[in-house]
């Protein structure tokens, strides 16, 4: 299964669900599935060799550790680098070359500014070890708790403070139609550092927005599962992303990566059969951009 433009496997992300802990099982049903990717959590070390075995591709493998990267205790980090630069050789034996991680700080509630330095002293010193077996860090714009490198701003400056070519983007439009932020005019300014895609949507829901506004939590509404009161997660091709115009873009700059889906959608999510379908109907729709 790849995508129309540009020919990029497609693939899924490992995640959660009961029947995905079964590794065997799922590399199975995503080969007759027509899938050539899998993503893999942090059990990159142990499971790599099965998925590679198997002849499917890894996209990415969760970094162990994420907060203690952006630690202010200079031994917290050195910790950290140090358990992290194991798990990139281990898992580097296997072919994996993209390590993904949200750049989420120890200490959300100190400011973002000494954080953001403790984040590039951290990163600074993972360097070496990534450059050794030609690994990158693919860093997801999700918005959680104090993240960093989420927004042009900080993806800006974090690239030229760690100006390494082994500092990279997973490549997530959800996440910035989410912020209101054109996910097509920041591929076309960072598509140089793009080393991976997560196949997800995000769905706008403007009645959610006169209702609620953007800034306040609801008072007895409940938010939407996987999003919020004015936007959802949704698979590709349920919200507003432009995946043809995105697979041109990447296409243009040379891009030897893939697309894995990161299922996170209240209309798929929770049952086995439910997840399945949405991976297959995410996967057949961008097969079509």
């Amino acid at each position: 299964m790849r995508t129309r433009t540009g020919g990029f496997p497609i693939g899924i992300r490992r995640v959660r669900g009961d029947w995905q802990e079964d590794l065997a099982g799922l590399i199975e049903w995503a080969r007759l599935e027509g899938f050539e990717v899998i993503d893999l959590g942090r059990d990159g070390d142990s499971s790599a060799g099965a998925v590679a075995g198997a002849g499917l591709r890894i996209g990415s493998a969760d970094l162990p550790e994420w907060q203690g990267m952006i630690s202010s205790a200079a031994g917290r980090r050195e910790a950290a680098v140090a358990r992290n630069a194991d798990y990139i050789r281990a898992c580097a034996r296997h072919g994996v070359c993209n390590f993904f991680l949200v750049m989420l700080p120890e200490e959300p509630d100190r400011s973002r500014a000494e954080n953001f330095s403790f984040m590039v002293e951290g990163f600074t010193a993972l360097v070496p070890v990534l450059e050794e077996v030609n690994g990158r860090v693919v860093i997801e714009g999700h918005p959680g708790p104090g993240a960093l490198c989420c927004t042009p701003e900080g993806y800006r400056a974090f690239f030229e403070r760690c100006p390494s070519p082994a500092m990279g983007i997973n490549y997530d439009p959800s996440h910035l139609i989410r912020m209101g932020i054109d996910p097509l005019q920041f591929l076309e300014e960072f598509v140089d550092r793009v080393y991976h895609v997560h196949g997800k949507d995000t769905e706008l829901l403007p009645q959610g927005l006169y209702e609620y506004g953007s800034e306040q939590p609801p008072t007895f509404a409940e938010r939407v599962a996987f999003g919020g009161m004015h936007w959802r997660y949704t698979i590709p091709g349920h919200g507003v992303a432009r995946w043809t115009r995105i697979f041109e873009i990447l296409a243009t700059a040379g891009y030897d990566g893939c697309v894995a889906i990161e299922l996170e959608d209240a209309y798929f999510n929770g049952t086995e059969a439910g997840e399945k379908l949405g991976f297959i109907q995410g996967g057949t729709f961008l097969s079509g951009c």
